[in-house]
């Protein structure tokens, strides 16, 4: 599976962004999907998840209730609505795809997309 993020870019606090994770390769609709982030100088941390059959999603708890993760199958893509950011979201943000659980470890994902860039301004 290829994936494929986008929709990142420069944007004020209490803004909002959505991002999209493309697919190819293969369906997703059997793979578990992810966000994780990677701020300068940080570890790469999870954002969200969402399972492949029922649709359950997780949530950090720093996310909650801003951010929402949905995916679409027909469409072999998986989104990340971003609502009231704030500057410490800025960050490299990350889609992941695996096939046996929705963790959030990095390890447990086999397969990364490149990453898109979000910076929010105060």
């Amino acid at each position: 599976v290829q994936l494929q993020a986008s929709g990142g870019g420069l944007v004020q606090a209490g803004g909002s962004l959505r991002l999209s994770c493309a697919a190819s390769g293969r369906s997703i609709s059997t793979y578990h999907m992810a966000w994780f982030r990677q701020a300068p100088g940080k570890e790469r941390e999870f954002v969200a998840g969402i399972s492949w059959s029922v649709g359950t999603t997780y949530y950090a708890n720093f996310v909650k209730g801003r951010f929402t993760i949905s995916r679409d199958n027909a469409k072999n893509a998986v989104y990340l609505q971003m609502n009231s950011l704030k500057p410490e979201d800025t960050a490299v943000y990350y889609c992941a795809a695996n096939s046996l659980v929705v963790a959030p470890f990095e390890r447990e994902y086999d397969y990364w997309g490149q990453g898109t860039q979000v910076t929010v301004s105060s």
